[in-house]
């Protein structure tokens, strides 16, 4: 049986704003990494990674570098501590290089990248625009999936402009934050439904499915 390997890069906004909702983002996380175990169970011939980036004024931090999802524990407020500003593009950036550097050469490998934050980029000092927009055309087309969460913010705008069509829109309170991180889940699920399938997963990830019953593996 040949293995898909599922790279998930998640690119947190660790920027002081999100303080307000920082419990329900944590919790939020901890269930992706919940929802990515069960998957693997559902779908053995798939083998997950998680690397978890995060990022504010006074750092982009690799708390997660391409851990088995089966190994991984819950993460708590010692490790996510929000504060400063928001290098956005600096941290898609490094981010994507460093994988796309690991992944090169593996076989069957597929990558997802989630890029959540509650502002725009107000602080990137190493990455403009037009970079961001450029390199993930490039890993687009190398067969990356790219989805982009956000609030306070016309996320869509955002998102279309560094060339990504999958977009989510939350309000920064805690209810909502699990609402979104609920509607993330199910679309992480019709993911790797779509792997298994060997189906094109690059767009429409947000997408309900016309058939209800399809909606949790």
């Amino acid at each position: 049986m040949t293995t898909d390997k599922v790279y998930n890069l998640i690119i947190l906004d660790e920027s002081g704003s999100m303080s307000s909702i920082k419990n329900a983002t944590i919790s939020g996380f901890n269930e992706v990494v919940q929802t990515i175990k069960g998957i693997e169970k559902k779908f053995p011939e798939q083998e997950h990674f998680i690397s978890l980036v995060t990022f504010n004024g006074l750092g982009i931090k690799t708390l997660l570098d391409k851990k088995p999802a089966a190994s991984l524990s819950l993460i708590d407020q010692k490790i996510y501590q929000p504060d400063s500003m928001t290098p956005l593009f600096d941290a898609i950036g490094l981010s994507v290089l460093k994988l796309r550097n690991q992944v090169t050469g593996i076989e069957n490998a597929n990558v997802l990248v989630t890029i959540l934050t509650d502002g725009e980029e107000n602080a990137s000092k190493e990455f403009s625009h037009s970079q961001i927009n450029n390199l993930i055309k490039e890993l687009i087309n190398e067969g990356w999936t790219f989805t982009y969460i956000g609030a306070n913010h016309n996320v869509e705008r955002v998102a279309h402009s560094i060339s990504i069509t999958n977009t989510l829109n939350f309000v920064s309170n805690d209810e909502d934050v699990k609402t979104m991180f609920s509607k993330e889940n199910s679309s992480r699920q019709r993911y790797s439904e779509k792997l298994s399938r060997k189906e094109d997963p690059r767009s429409g990830y947000y997408d309900e499915p016309e058939n209800p019953s399809d909606k949790k593996v």
